[in-house]
């Protein structure tokens, strides 16, 4: 065979490769956010309509399936934020950014809720997880500051408790043990966040 035929054999079976290693990547989130937390890999396969052989060859083992999901979910959530993800208008007054930060994170708590949730369940056997797990929760304080940099001049306590107050526990808790709807446990986290700066 040409080494120009070759080449073309080969380009078209990387791409084909890659269209394959998406399609197990979304249908592990599609499979996820339906509720299933912990979906194996025989299920992964069953529903993309690939062979078990397939997920592991592309991804080694769950570990690295989980790495490559982890960036698939900042894609996802770039996408799904109506008007893309806002930035701070520094020049707000206080209260109105609380509101426009509390709408951020309660966005993102809705959509990707049982992505959380999995990815909680699962701390305990995944190293990979347990790194992106800690980095997200550094680059979420981060943002805390960043919209509320006011944060900065509180104590220590304080800030502990706004990021606390401001986290995916604290809204799930409200919605899913309580029983509150995104209203009122938005004005509940809304009031408590306030309180931190006496509002």
């Amino acid at each position: 065979m040409p080494a120009s035929e070759n080449a073309v054999e080969q380009d078209g079976r990387i791409a084909r490769g890659e269209r394959m290693k998406e399609a197990i990547l979304k249908t592990t989130m599609a499979i996820v956010k339906e509720g299933n937390l912990i979906p194996s890999a025989a299920q992964i396969a069953a529903r993309a309509d690939v062979n078990i052989r397939s997920v592991f060859r592309h991804f080694d083992d769950m570990e690295n399936l989980h790495i490559a999901f982890d960036q698939l979910l900042q894609d996802d959530l770039e996408h799904e934020f109506p008007g893309g993800i806002p930035s701070v208008d520094s020049g707000a007054p206080l209260a109105e950014r609380i509101a426009q930060l509390i709408d951020l994170r309660s966005f993102i708590w809705e959509h990707h809720e049982n992505i959380i949730l999995s990815t909680q369940a699962q701390l305990w056997r995944s190293k990979a997880l347990r790194k992106n797990y800690a980095r997200h929760q550094s680059s979420l304080r981060q943002e805390a500051d960043s919209w509320l940099p006011e944060l900065k001049g509180l104590d220590r306590t304080a800030r502990d408790s706004a990021n606390a107050i401001v986290s995916f526990e604290m809204w799930h808790r409200l919605r899913r043990h309580q029983g509150l709807g995104k209203p009122q446990a938005t004005k509940v986290i809304s009031s408590m966040l306030g309180a931190v700066f006496g509002l």
